[in-house]
């Protein structure tokens, strides 16, 4: 059976975390950069270089962890799976604008590295010690509920013993961490068919995370 141990979230103003019912405001108080001090439990080496998306979905990884209480100071035996419905057209666009800029001769590294909608996930890997399959896959319709459907199919295929899964936009991101488990635990948060039956209703971002926090109220 597959269960899922955290939810971590972050959008342009809020962030926060399912199962220890945290939601922080920051947008008057931090900004998005200065967020990395508070979020992350280790530092993240170049972080200032990193996309807008990559930021965004190492947050929501942080906080999904955090919120699953894995410590990842420690490689971990789990994959990474991530999805959105623009790919890495924000970043195609500045490095393509960088070029033009530079006389079309060259464009700066630090921009090409993004012109894949896999770096992002790449990023979160390494900073975080995951060991297992890392996957982009391409959804427009239900997109969290796709991924988290081949994220489920590798644990059960002993692929890996879990797998962080993640939805993000250019302005938001959420993440959940899913395990094969046949009891619940201390950190159980939910069973797979209550997220599934959540995700299948494809929810704007704000209901998503609504919906969700109702988890650890019983509500759902």
């Amino acid at each position: 059976m597959i269960n899922i141990f955290g939810i971590g979230w972050i959008d342009n103003e809020e962030y926060g975390c399912i199962a220890a019912g945290e939601k922080v405001n920051y947008k008057d108080s931090a900004g998005f950069d200065g967020l990395s001090k508070r979020i992350f439990s280790h530092p993240f080496k170049n972080f200032g270089r990193l996309d807008k998306t990559s930021k965004l979905i190492c947050y929501a990884a942080a906080l999904a962890l955090k919120d699953a209480c894995i410590n990842y100071s420690q490689k971990q035996d789990m994959g990474i799976i991530g999805t959105n419905d623009s790919g890495s057209l924000e970043s195609d666009l500045l490095y393509f604008k960088d070029y033009l800029d530079s006389g079309r001769t060259l464009s700066r590294g630090n921009l090409f590295i993004y012109t894949l909608p896999s770096s992002p996930l790449g990023e979160a890997a390494i900073h975080f010690g995951l060991q297992g399959p890392l996957f982009y896959t391409a959804s427009r319709r239900k997109p969290l509920s796709a991924i988290m459907e081949m994220a489920s199919e590798m644990i059960l295929s002993d692929e890996t013993s879990a797998m962080l899964a993640g939805v993000n936009s250019d302005e938001n991101a959420v993440c959940l961490i899913l395990k094969k488990s046949a009891v619940s635990g201390n950190n159980f948060l939910c069973h797979e068919s209550t997220i599934k039956a959540i995700t299948s209703k494809d929810l704007a971002f704000k209901y998503l995370i609504k919906e969700f926090s109702a988890l650890r109220k019983g509500s759902i």
